[in-house]
């Protein structure tokens, strides 16, 4: 059992708290209330930040002494909407949300995973009719290890877990959301997930 505060109370938060909660972790969900993130992140062991990419860095940045020593878990895509609402560009070309949370909180070990799918397979991996594929990037080899088991707790098995090595990869899968407006155009919201064939 692992303490975890839940930054961002929307689908893809309220998703992840419901199943690990399920999986017997002691979760705290924070809102937009004010204090309310940094009073989750002080008593946790692991923090996922689940609120908008757009906004993540200020947000986060802002809570650096309370995450100072955890591990962040950051399933975010930095992006511009289109006037569909969809993603259309990506906030940080040459870089990433997950190296920009790096840098602004050196202190804290920063994961990036679960960003390359639609919510509902993030905890129902199995419910896809082909293998989906979980990329992890870090800095640190433990902090990747514990999200890793994390991530067998959501379903994912450890073969379907990818290490792709250092918080710079994960410019290569937060560019993978530029995938998503046209798959969803094309085929709508049925869950998907990038995934490695082998």
């Amino acid at each position: 059992m692992t303490t975890i505060a839940v930054l961002g109370n929307g689908r893809v938060g309220g998703n992840l708290a419901t199943a690990l909660t399920r999986a017997g972790h002691e979760v705290t969900v924070a809102d937009r209330t004010p204090g309310a993130a940094a009073d989750a992140a002080r008593t946790a062991r692991i923090v996922i930040n689940a609120t908008p990419g757009a906004g993540s860095l200020d947000r986060l940045a802002a809570l650096r002494e309370e995450l100072r020593g955890k591990i962040l878990v950051d399933v975010s895509n930095a992006t511009t909407d289109g006037p569909d609402g969809l993603p259309a560009d990506l906030i940080y070309p040459g870089s990433s949300l997950a190296e920009q949370l790096q840098d602004a909180l050196p202190e804290t070990r920063v994961v990036k995973t679960l960003n390359t799918m639609l919510f509902p397979v993030m905890t129902a991996p199995a419910t896809l009719t082909q293998t989906p594929t979980a990329f992890l990037s870090g800095d640190d080899p433990q902090a990747k290890q514990t999200v890793g088991e994390l991530l067998t707790d959501l379903g994912w098995h450890k073969e379907w877990i990818t290490d792709l090595g250092g918080i710079q990869t994960a410019r290569a899968t937060e560019a993978a959301i530029l995938f998503v407006p046209h798959v969803i155009r094309s085929s709508g919201f049925t869950p998907f997930a990038i995934s490695i064939a082998r």
